[in-house]
């Protein structure tokens, strides 16, 4: 379908402003775009009962954590995101609404994890943090208020990509031990294989968006075939936990994360693969511009509440043993 009109009027708004594209910028310019353009989209920042920063160590250093708890006493469910940016912008700023959103309408913990950024720290530099970053709070969960048989990796885009990565991660080293995966269109094939066409619209994330972050989070051309870079070329995906994988329909990401999610479901792994009509990429992370935006992020808080067994709002508590998460309604299924 055509892009919905408030992609339309977004676009229209971009184009006055002359906006230009982030890849014709400086890294330190579109970083400061980047964290600009999502706090000016997320809508009102929503109040949560504690939030604090904290740090942790990582494979090169401290890593800062920032931990967004909702009212409630003893360990709770905890989702650990991870930020998007095409793995060389953001920061635990730019998921900062996201998380608060998460946490309040879940409710759940949910933990941001501030990874390595690229080009200064390429593949497999951010992968490493997040799972390490992971591994820590699972055995260290009392010291968070986390219940560590409850822990859901997650994030948006590149943080998508390195959810799946954390999954393979986990599996493939014997922890820590996760409940789920929230996976918002994410990047799966890191292969180069698809040159941008001249008419790629500046004003929305493109092909060319793609190559410019790909170029700086991969050193070496060659790790785009790694699993951990690509997901999408694991061998065996069976063992993994259920999933919820989101995708805009005018997103050039939407084919790969609706792939990745298909593979999920032939290894036997509990999917719901969710497609948004009209949308576009950043869709999840710009609620204040976007209706869909809301949804998808109310459509997250629910897959979560059903992987961590709390009642849905108007229901009981979901048999969290039950087979795989059925499709939803109000989006078109991939």
């Amino acid at each position: 379908m055509p892009l919905d009109p408030q992609v339309v009027a977004y676009r229209t708004a971009r184009a006055a402003a002359g906006t230009p594209p982030l890849y014709t910028q400086t890294l330190a310019e579109a970083r400061a775009a980047d964290l600009a353009a999502i706090r000016a989209g997320g809508g009102d920042v929503e109040p949560v009962h504690q939030v604090r920063d904290t740090y942790v160590p990582g494979p090169a250093g401290e890593l800062r954590l920032r931990v967004h708890r909702p009212a409630g006493d003893g360990p709770l469910p905890t989702l650990v995101y991870f930020f998007g940016g095409g793995w060389t912008l953001g920061s635990v700023e730019t998921a900062d609404g996201i998380c608060r959103r998460l946490a309040n309408a879940t409710p759940c913990q949910v933990v941001t994890v501030g990874y390595r950024l690229a080009p200064e720290h390429p593949f497999p530099a951010a992968v490493l943090d997040c799972h390490a970053a992971t591994r820590w709070l699972a055995e260290h969960a009392a010291d968070f208020g986390a219940d560590p048989d409850r822990l859901v990796v997650g994030g948006d885009s590149a943080g998508g990509n390195l959810a799946a990565a954390v999954t393979l991660l986990a599996r493939a080293e014997g922890g820590p031990r996760l409940a789920g995966q929230l996976l918002v269109y994410p990047n799966t094939d890191q292969r180069a294989d698809r040159r941008p066409a001249a008419d790629q619209d500046p004003l929305l994330f493109n092909q060319h968006s793609v190559d410019w972050y790909r170029g700086h989070y991969l050193a070496d051309p060659a790790d785009a075939a790694d699993p951990l870079a690509s997901p999408l070329l694991a061998d065996d995906l069976a063992g993994l936990p259920p999933a919820l994988v989101v995708t805009a329909e005018h997103d050039p990401l939407c084919g790969e994360g609706e792939r990745y999610a298909q593979r999920l479901r032939e290894a036997g792994v509990p999917v719901r693969s969710s497609r948004y009509p009209g949308m576009i990429h950043g869709f999840f992370a710009m609620p204040g511009v976007f209706d869909a935006g809301r949804r998808a992020q109310d459509e997250a808080a629910a897959f979560l509440r059903e992987v961590f067994g709390l009642p849905t709002p108007d229901g009981p508590t979901p048999d969290r043993s039950a087979a795989p998460v059925a499709a939803p309604t109000g989006a078109s299924g991939g």
